[in-house]
């Protein structure tokens, strides 16, 4: 923790971010084993929310890696570290009345929750993307899980890291048994409740 500082206040307001977009500032966070289809699913989501006119950012985990997280690996403490980044930055997003959406594997229940309490109460939505870890090894579109299984990568999610599902996610999608599409409108539906359009 930073020592000798003082939050400094600013002029402009959440609310008034708001005001000037149109909606509330919201997160919308994924999470799920990778193949479960996070990034397709985000990426279709802030489309849906672009088209409607709503302000977004994807914050996407392999991309917030090449840049921001660069320094981090995929140790469990590293794990962490990477999810409270994330969430801060997600955070000063909704402060500004944007839609902050994030699609990370963040395996742990103890810092999705920890990242779910840096935000005002109503403005996180986590969406659980299911998918059985078979199909997800079966679709390995980035041909990770042969990597790990094979151990040229080490603490792999779901192959030698565990991943510990939501209970309690206020969205929760099969895309090995839904479509695209209806986990898109599943997906939605909260949002445009949250958001109030």
């Amino acid at each position: 923790m930073s020592t000798n500082i003082v939050w400094h206040a600013q002029k402009i307001a959440t609310k008034d971010h708001e005001m000037l977009n149109g909606h509330r500032g919201l997160c919308i966070w994924f999470t799920g084993l990778s193949g479960s289809g996070k990034s397709t699913l985000a990426n279709a989501v802030e489309q849906s929310l672009y088209q409607m006119g709503v302000h977004t950012y994807l914050l996407d985990g392999d991309n917030v890696r090449h840049g921001l997280n660069g320094d981090l690996g995929f140790s469990d403490e590293d794990r962490k570290e990477n999810v409270r980044r994330v969430a801060h930055v997600a955070n000063l997003f909704v402060d500004a009345g944007v839609v902050a959406i994030t699609a990370l594997i963040s395996p742990f229940h103890a810092d999705r929750e920890k990242a779910r309490k840096i935000f005002a109460p109503g403005s996180f939505i986590e969406v659980y993307v299911e998918c059985p870890l078979e199909e997800c090894a079966r679709r390995d579109p980035k041909g990770l899980y042969e990597k790990a299984k094979s151990g040229q990568i080490r603490d792999f999610t779901g192959i030698s890291s565990p991943y510990e599902p939501p209970g309690d996610a206020e969205v929760t999608v099969n895309t090995a048994t839904m479509s695209i599409e209806t986990c898109v409108q599943y997906i939605l539906n909260e949002v445009k409740t949250r958001l109030q359009i």
